[in-house]
């Protein structure tokens, strides 16, 4: 049997149990938070006071920060590329309205929208950032897709789902923890709880490989050393400004993010040693030779990509991007 096959026919077994995940690690939309819960109630009549009060305390975030967080709002802007190409996965059926992976991609989505709705609406109010090269970058991002190495694999998919929301998580937390720093704990307090649906979020993904690493080792690990040799793309990779090709946005938005350690190449490298922990990959059995070789690299790749990290050099100086004018940030 191919191996396309046999991964169908483990999407098929753990389907039955995707119900029950979609309660442990989704909320019920009755219950979760929505964007207008942590910004300025239009209907009141202190609307216009709340929305001066942001304006005031955005004036104290530097020029770094700025750029930051719009790269993060746009790469959460651009979900509808992230559930078409979920759809797409081998064993998920959008056709059928049943099909349980399905039904966890769709209600994922839902919650996940939230988080681009909430930092669009802030970032409209602040007054701090050229809305309109914001909302033609997020444009472009979505109508140029993405290409993150991982077909219609739901092993690789998995792999790279379970690392990215453990980054977003980070970038998502450290934010919070600036903008506290600055005094301003509404943004705060918007984007530690975003963090905290990316971790759930990553738990729910890192389970659904430790099931299949139980049922098809050999081939999931073949999996993750496929993700991990070939790097984690992110998911705004392809960003960029108007009028530009894509080329140097995407570069310039990451090191801005590490000059101010939001997200750093130490990160990407101690999120590879957390799913290594989390799966215990070193106590995987039954596998073949070649899987058996992966598991090898995978173990020492972690300090052979510290070494690598800590000899990365950042650009001291600011780029300056068209979403935020750096005369605007004083």
């Amino acid at each position: 049997m191919s191996s396309k096959n046999v991964r169908l026919e483990v999407m098929q077994f753990l389907e039955k149990d995707v119900e029950s995940l979609i309660e442990k690690y989704l909320i019920p939309i009755e219950k979760i938070w929505q964007p207008t819960d942590f910004l300025p109630n239009s209907e009141s009549d202190h609307f216009f006071e709340d929305v001066r009060e942001i304006r005031e305390l955005s004036k104290e975030l530097p020029y770094d920060f700025w750029v930051v967080l719009v790269g993060d709002m746009i790469t959460e802007e651009a979900l509808p590329t992230y559930e078409s190409w979920l759809m797409d996965v081998e064993g998920v059926n959008q056709v059928d309205r049943e099909n349980a992976w399905a039904k966890w991609v769709r209600h994922w989505t839902g919650e996940e929208n939230r988080h681009g709705d909430v930092l669009n609406k802030y970032l409209y109010l602040s007054g701090r950032v050229n809305m309109r090269e914001i909302e033609k970058t997020t444009q472009y991002l979505i109508a140029d897709g993405f290409d993150i190495g991982t077909d219609r694999d739901p092993y690789k998919n998995f792999v790279y789902t379970s690392f990215q929301e453990l980054a977003t998580y980070v970038s998502h937390n450290r934010v919070a923890k600036l903008a506290k720093e600055k005094g301003n704990k509404q943004l705060a307090k918007m984007c530690k709880i975003i963090s905290g649906d990316e971790m759930r979020h990553h738990h729910a993904y890192s389970e659904f490989v430790e099931r299949i690493f139980k049922v098809d080792p050999s081939q999931m690990m073949m999996a993750f050393h496929y993700m991990m040799k070939q790097k984690i793309t992110m998911p705004a990779h392809f960003l960029r400004e108007s009028g530009d090709k894509i080329s140097t946005a995407f570069e310039e938005f990451s090191n801005t993010a590490q000059r101010i350690g939001v997200y750093t190449s130490k990160d990407y490298v101690d999120i590879l040693q957390k799913l290594i922990d989390r799966w215990e990959i070193d106590k995987i059995t039954n596998l073949t030779d070649e899987a058996e070789k992966a598991r090898d690299y995978l173990m020492k790749l972690p300090s052979r990509m510290l070494r690598l990290a800590d000899r990365v050099k950042i650009p001291e100086n600011s780029f300056e991007f068209k979403w935020v004018e750096p005369a605007v940030i004083k």
